[in-house]
């Protein structure tokens, strides 16, 4: 999608009248750069955590079902491509000490990796918490020894606390319905405050994280919100071809914020942002002033319509 309302934009500006000194050829080469970004985001957690079951929630694809080696001695990150995407799925923490600390070298030198303009590569961090196990240990040292260190922008990082639905081992879910009861609800939300402190303790970062159910399609709006919210704003836009088009994934939110109305918001902001950055340079000052306009238009119609299936989006106040 992002390549298509580019060349959208393109062939526009290259056809209205009112365009006239439009430098096509700078127009296009940066077109073409911008087409050629990648968003880049690691997934880190406990064995058993549901990385690949929320990879799927996600993403429209089945690639997480690919496998590790059976050796956990030559275990590694797997990185897997979606047109602009880009996820690192890291093997699963917790299982031994010593295949621990293997994987933590793995984890900081992805971090630590830069990309062809010496920016670090990795955009963005997903931790995920297991909402069914207390024992948290290996997490919190996970981020405080290896991905805070190297992450850069501590903002970049997003805790996701799945399989909220058996945090109190299957009670007081709501199994026709698919969310959490009154008494559930209150102690996830007392989880969130605890993993919260927590991780501020040790780091003096601030994170908040979301609990979610990746099996039963709850909070997956949230906790995608909150992924694009600490995602470079530049980059945001590059999740719209690879978002999950099930549009059932996208109705169960705790109904907090209208989270799909304002996931289409970020990416049109997002995409704007970098059309206009596209047309500097390209056009002429007098006429930039008319070209944004066009461009709001354009973006605001096409993420429309690409983000059709999360459904009831330009309700602001409905809740799912």
């Amino acid at each position: 999608m992002s390549n298509q309302i580019l060349e959208k934009l393109g062939n526009i500006i290259h056809n209205d009248a009112q365009m006239q000194f439009v430098n096509t050829d700078i127009l296009y080469d940066n077109i073409v750069r911008l087409k050629k970004t990648k968003l880049n985001i690691l997934l880190v957690g406990a064995t058993g955590s549901g990385k690949s079951s929320t990879i799927n929630a996600l993403f429209d694809t089945k690639m997480a079902k690919v496998g590790y080696s059976p050796d956990p001695e030559t275990a590694s990150i797997q990185k897997f491509e979606m047109d602009n995407l880009v996820l690192w799925d890291t093997p699963g923490l917790g299982d031994s000490p010593e295949n621990d600390k293997n994987y933590a070298i793995q984890i900081s030198n992805a971090l630590k990796a830069v990309d062809e303009n010496g920016n670090l590569l990795i955009d963005e961090v997903l931790v995920l918490v297991d909402g069914s196990n207390r024992d948290m240990r290996t997490t919190y040292e996970l981020i405080e020894n290896v991905i805070v260190p190297f992450i850069g922008d501590a903002k970049r990082i997003v805790v996701g606390i799945n399989q909220c639905d058996i945090a109190l081992k299957g009670k007081y879910w709501d199994y026709i319905n698919n969310k959490p009861q009154t008494e559930l609800l209150s102690f996830l939300d007392e989880k969130v405050v605890s993993v919260r402190n927590r991780i501020m303790e040790s780091t003096n970062v601030s994170v908040m994280p979301v609990y979610y159910s990746a099996l039963y399609g709850y909070n997956i709006s949230k906790l995608l919100l909150t992924m694009i919210r600490s995602i470079p704003q530049t980059k945001r836009h590059l999740l719209l071809d690879s978002l999950n088009k099930n549009p059932e994934i996208w109705k169960k939110n705790d109904g907090v914020e209208n989270y799909n109305g304002e996931i289409q918001s970020e990416m049109e902001v997002s995409l704007s942002h970098v059309l206009e950055e596209a047309a500097k340079g390209a056009v002429a000052g007098a006429t930039i002033g008319s070209l944004i306009p066009m461009i709001g238009t354009v973006v605001g119609a096409t993420v429309g319509a690409a983000l059709g299936f999360l459904g009831g989006i330009t309700e602001k106040n409905k809740q799912k």
